[in-house]
């Protein structure tokens, strides 16, 4: 086991058991359930972006054993996504399906932090060596959903509380810069070969 990664494991559940702390000491605010739950989705958030910041950094730096926490920061990505959802389907609906299904369907909010879920499930599923080996190349396109779940959990964020201002856009732009990283990476070697083309024949 990497030497980091029992510390990585540890940072990355840490917002869960101080969260959990304050829950059962009762330091919360009057409205526990939207403290929790907005806890909660936050540091989705935050480990999503995260974990899609991986392979930047590796790019940008050389280090490439970083790419062995990726794996664990998505499915704790995940796992804060899942405490969000049961938070909202059993605490704040009441497991009244018939409600949530209303609410999907009639707030974008909701609608597109369901959409973010639901894009994470097959991510968190296939994220084993064996799911890799299985879907071969198609694996990384599969993969690919991150980035749609991404911007609809942002959007989630920015349209729950109504304002364009503040974290919600924060981490609206630093997704924006981490997909226009990838987009100018992508075709960074286009711009290589065009350039010994050129080269070659002046």
């Amino acid at each position: 086991m990497p030497p980091l990664k029992p510390v990585v494991f540890l940072a990355a559940l840490a917002p869960f058991l101080w969260l959990a702390f304050r829950a059962l000491t009762g330091r919360l605010s009057v409205n526990p359930i939207e403290d929790v739950t907005l806890t909660t989705g936050i540091w989705a958030l935050r480990l999503l972006l995260v974990t899609l910041a991986i392979t930047p950094i590796r790019r940008l730096t050389g280090w490439h054993r970083i790419i062995q926490y990726r794996r664990m920061l998505g499915l704790f990505a995940f796992f804060y996504a899942t405490v969000h959802l049961l938070i909202y389907v059993v605490l704040d609906q009441g497991l009244a399906f018939q409600y949530i299904l209303a609410d999907i369907a009639k707030r974008p909010y909701i609608t597109a932090g369901m959409t973010a879920f639901v894009l994470m499930v097959p991510l968190a599923l296939t994220s084993t060596r064996g799911w890799i080996r299985r879907l071969g190349r198609r694996w990384q396109t599969l993969h690919r959903l991150v980035y749609v779940s991404a911007i609809a959990a942002c959007l989630h964020f920015i349209w729950k509380v109504k304002v364009v201002v503040g974290e919600p856009v924060y981490y609206a732009v630093i997704l924006a810069a981490l997909l226009l990283f990838r987009i100018a990476w992508r075709f960074r070697p286009i711009r290589r070969a065009v350039g010994q083309s050129s080269a070659a024949n002046p």
